[in-house]
């Protein structure tokens, strides 16, 4: 098991080296940008900052490492309303198998809405036609504790991307470190997100009839077939820390969290965020995320959650963030969670 441990931290390290390297120099080259797209209203609400202190099935997008850390089945259902009318739904579940560790599935579904067809021959689509691209990524996990402080997990997914007749499909990977040097309220994580070989569009929108020669009515028309160019994945490593002021205080706690995100698509960005909790039954949240790239979009996050017990092992929970956007309306996310 250690040997293990080794070689998944040297992998992290030199997968880190890679990704740290001119990242402002590929700055909007990356495709499949639904992939970016956040879910849950605790890690919302909180800039993101979640890595080191997810747990259950929260934390399969944020770091799958911290679905180890659960008893019994969750189960997560989160609404986004995303701007320009788009909405992100997203549903996931994990169990924890006694000395096997936890699994999980998830899927996340971007729908852009009604966009209404043109083409060459009808430029203001008079014909009345529409087509609705989506993006569907559905996951599945593994998580484990190594030791009563160290604990991993991994997440592999399948993308699907479709533009009326074009589509793209693709795998990706996330792979997530937890460490709880059992200090003060203190714990860490690592998380690297979206690896995996660059995708392209294909399918029949990619076809048409062409006619070789204009000025010859015997000539017969012929099917030609473009090709697209290949994109890469927006990847990303996450380096997290939380700390429970608060940690000896059984009513009320207090986690402040702090990230640094390296892309490899864009520049980097620093996220801090807190949350408050009385009795582990009311939340209030906040975070902000910061970036030296030009018009970044995201600043301030605020949020807020309640949960009920159904039972000695069963609870609900209710919560809401809300985060700020520079250029469009505020997104609101609203999820529920189960466990039990």
């Amino acid at each position: 098991m250690r040997k293990i441990l080794t070689i998944s931290l040297a992998l992290i390290l030199v997968l880190s080296a890679v990704l740290l390297a001119e990242s402002d120099k590929k700055l909007g080259t990356a495709g499949a940008q639904a992939l970016r797209i956040p879910v849950g209203s605790r890690g919302t609400s909180m800039g993101g900052t979640v890595v080191a202190n997810s747990y259950g099935v929260d934390a399969l997008y944020w770091n799958p490492a911290g679905a180890a850390m659960q008893q019994g089945t969750e189960v997560m259902l989160s609404h986004l309303d995303y701007f320009a009318d788009m909405d992100v739904e997203y549903a996931a579940i994990t169990t924890n198998i006694e000395g096997f560790g936890t699994l999980g599935a998830s899927v996340k579904v971007l729908s852009v809405g009604d966009i209404l067809k043109t083409s060459w021959d009808d430029e203001q689509g008079d014909a009345g036609e529409y087509f609705n691209p989506s993006v569907s990524v559905i996951g599945l996990s593994y998580a484990r504790q190594f030791t009563d402080r160290v604990s991993f997990g991994f997440t592999a997914a399948f993308i699907n991307q479709k533009v009326d007749l074009a589509t793209a499909k693709g795998v990706v990977f996330d792979f997530g470190f937890g460490y709880n040097p059992q200090w003060q309220g203190l714990r860490f994580g690592v998380v690297i997100k979206n690896l995996g070989p660059s995708m392209r569009f294909d399918g029949p929108g990619f076809q048409f009839n062409v006619i070789p020669d204009d000025n010859d009515p015997n000539s017969a028309a012929k099917t030609v077939r473009k090709q697209s160019t290949n994109f890469e994945l927006p990847s990303s490593i996450q380096l997290g820390a939380a700390w429970d002021l608060l940690n000896t205080n059984e009513l009320h706690s207090m986690e402040v969290t702090g990230l640094f995100q390296a892309n490899n698509f864009s520049n980097d960005e620093f996220k801090g965020g807190v949350e408050y909790a009385y009795n582990d039954i009311f939340f209030l949240r906040g975070g902000y995320i910061a970036s030296q790239q030009d018009n970044y979009i995201y600043g301030a996050s605020l949020g807020a959650g309640l949960k009920v017990s159904l039972g000695e092992t069963s609870n609900i929970a209710f919560d809401y963030s809300w985060v700020d956007n520079e250029f469009f309306d505020a997104h609101s996310y609203f999820t529920v969670k189960f466990a039990f």
